[in-house]
């Protein structure tokens, strides 16, 4: 088991820190959760600190999606959020895709659809470990030369900042335990990697994001999008212990992440590629992660 998760349903509702989830209507924070569309101004739940994370107090992670079709290989599922669903405008009906592929990918498709004009950034919270302790020997590799870095509260100033130099630079794959307790004002920030990376070359289309290898198991994961940005969270606030799989127990740093994601706070930030959904327009993307050992 490469993922961490319960092995009971009241788990996943009770206690999950989003454990492999759809995250949305909006993933990542909201500054204030607070936002301005067409001159009218918003206010959403706070449930983190200051700021609105992962659409609010109940998010799509804590929706009964719909069982749309099922095979051998994928589940097709369907939600429907109201109008003024957790503060936001609009209904949308999204429909989301899990295939199993035969190159030992798992491939999840984004749909949304718009019946007015909303905002939206869907994205999956795997934690991921693919050696059983903690992530700190594991290597990760984001193929960016630049993130967005943020104030103590993990919003986004609006500029982008190179990685050369700073332990924010994993263009190569680089040890996670190397760099996760540097004392570089962002890793503070984030008590850890907590941040979102600017991928090269977005226009929609499926590329390379990252990639994980952990060396005693020999496991590697590689990470395609066609979002424009990915967060890499190193599991730094997950509170333990939390008793998941076959009884092994989870604390800080058991698990990562890698959201393939619209940047953090965007709808806020109009240097940053727009969350925007015009009414009657349908929004797809797509997300896959492979696996393979060496």
């Amino acid at each position: 088991e490469v993922t961490l998760g319960f092995e009971n349903f009241d788990d996943y509702v009770t206690k999950s820190p989003y454990f492999g989830c759809a995250v949305g209507r909006v993933g990542n924070r909201i500054r204030g959760g607070k936002f301005e569309l067409d001159g009218k101004k918003y206010s959403l739940a706070l449930n983190d600190g200051p700021n609105s994370l992962h659409g609010g107090k109940v998010g799509f992670d804590k929706a009964m999606w719909v069982v749309k079709s099922v095979s051998t290989s994928a589940i097709e599922l369907s939600h429907t959020s109201p109008d003024g669903d957790e503060g936001y405008p609009g209904e949308i009906e999204v429909l989301l895709r899990y295939s199993l592929t035969r190159n030992n990918s798992l491939s999840i498709q984004y749909q949304v659809k718009a019946k007015q004009r909303t905002i939206h950034n869907l994205t999956n919270h795997a934690y991921f470990n693919l050696g059983g302790d903690d992530i700190l020997n594991h290597r990760v590799r984001v193929l960016a030369d630049a993130m967005t870095p943020v104030d103590e509260t993990l919003i986004p100033s609006g500029e982008l900042m190179g990685v050369s130099g700073t332990p924010l630079d994993l263009r190569r794959l680089t040890r996670i335990g190397n760099g996760i307790d540097s004392t570089h004002e962002q890793m503070q920030r984030g008590g850890g990697y907590d941040h979102n990376w600017v991928l090269a070359n977005y226009a929609g289309k499926m590329r390379r994001a990252a990639e994980v290898y952990e060396p005693n198991s020999g496991r590697m994961m590689e990470v395609f999008t066609t979002e424009p940005g990915i967060q890499f969270y190193s599991g730094n606030f997950l509170a333990g212990p939390l008793v998941g799989h076959s009884g092994k127990v989870y604390g800080k740093r058991s698990g990562l992440c890698l959201e393939t994601q619209h940047f953090p706070d965007s709808v806020n930030q109009k240097n940053f590629p727009s969350v925007i959904l015009d009414a009657g327009k349908t929004y797809r993307s797509n997300t896959v992660y492979r696996f393979k050992a060496k």
